[in-house]
């Protein structure tokens, strides 16, 4: 792994972590483009035989052979098949072992929450399951951000009341939209006591199966997550989430990124048990989250009060919408509205 630091780094620590599973000729091209651009940066496409691809808010160019971006193919700067076992290498810490049980789910978190997907041949257990991927073709290192206030315009709908605990909230949208970046500034909020007027703060516990919401590295989170906050890094949701309740007395459980069975029983043990539960999953809409599996019981019961719809129509992270737990838009009472514009999110 290459030892070259970044000029950026010094704002930017995340971003050497990125450059890290670069190989040296492309990290020297990608830190010598205009901050502009490493700013909108999400993802850096690295395919076999292919150019490399740099994509963003309001980016979708290819590395320059010589410096700089470009839109012609004949002048980009091509990945090799040297480049890519470099840059696995530098992602699985050269032991593919190590990281066999991440493959199965064709991405490896890398410490600072950055998702590395990957694409190569499968390989399969005699059952039809995946066991891992070898052979790689391609790898897509998707650049986590910290975006410190992405939940302040959520606050008028996410006060709390005389209840005296935060609503349950699940944060909807496809990917890329920002979900996670939400997730995490709105557990900052709580952990905070800066989302609502009611409480100084909440006891919050995270869950982060992924890594990508702490960005822990050995166990120590990466991003502002507030005082009062309580990590269990890279274990599965369901059995984490029962964990913290019985171990941590949490006010709050956050997690990423729901859609399994499990992940079902264990968000209606925490609500039952009087837990709010902030969470995420991929869907485009409400209805679209309802037809996935296990998922239309969640709301049948109204187990969350508040649905997020996040699009990434005006960039990542637009508030489309706020629904209720019946799936109607909240609407502002008419003095809350008045200090907020009209209401609208």
């Amino acid at each position: 792994m290459s030892s070259y630091k970044s000029p950026m780094a010094a704002t930017n620590p995340g971003w050497q972590q990125v450059l890290r599973v670069c190989p040296p000729d492309v990290q020297t091209r990608i830190d010598k483009l205009p901050l502009s651009v490493l700013e909108e940066l999400e993802e850096i496409r690295f395919r076999s035989s292919q150019p490399l691809q740099l994509c963003g808010a309001s980016v979708d160019v290819f590395l320059h052979q010589q410096a700089g971006l470009t839109d012609d193919v004949t002048q980009a700067f091509y990945v090799t098949e040297e480049h890519l076992k470099k840059v696995v290498q530098a992602v699985t810490q050269s032991s593919l072992y190590a990281v066999e049980d991440e493959l199965r789910r064709g991405f490896v978190t890398m410490p600072g929450g950055h998702r590395v997907g990957v694409g190569g041949r499968v390989v399969l257990y005699e059952t039809g399951r995946v066991r891992s991927i070898r052979s790689f073709n391609g790898v897509n290192v998707r650049i986590a951000k910290e975006k410190i206030g992405a939940g302040d315009g959520l606050r008028p709908y996410l006060q709390i009341g005389n209840q005296g605990r935060p609503y349950n909230v699940l944060i909807l949208s496809p990917p890329q939209c920002g979900k996670t970046t939400l997730l995490r500034d709105l557990a900052r909020q709580f952990s905070e006591g800066t989302m609502t007027s009611t409480k100084g703060g909440f006891k919050v516990s995270i869950v982060d199966e992924r890594s990508e919401i702490a960005g822990c590295v050995d166990g120590i989170p990466q991003f502002q997550l507030g005082p009062r906050t309580d990590v269990l890094d890279a274990c599965p949701k369901a059995e984490g989430m029962l964990m913290m309740i019985r171990s941590l007395s949490p006010d709050v459980v956050v997690t990423d990124e729901i859609g399994r069975k499990e992940d079902r029983d264990a968000i209606l043990e925490a609500t039952h048990a009087g837990v709010s539960v902030l969470a995420t999953a991929h869907a485009t809409n409400l209805d679209e989250w309802r037809q996935r599996p296990f998922m239309d019981e969640l709301f049948a019961v109204g187990a969350f009060e508040r649905y997020v719809l996040l699009s990434r129509r005006k960039g990542p992270g637009t508030i489309e919408q706020v629904l209720d737990k019946r799936g109607n838009a909240v609407r502002l009472p008419p003095d809350v509205a008045k200090l907020h514009g009209k209401g609208s999110v």
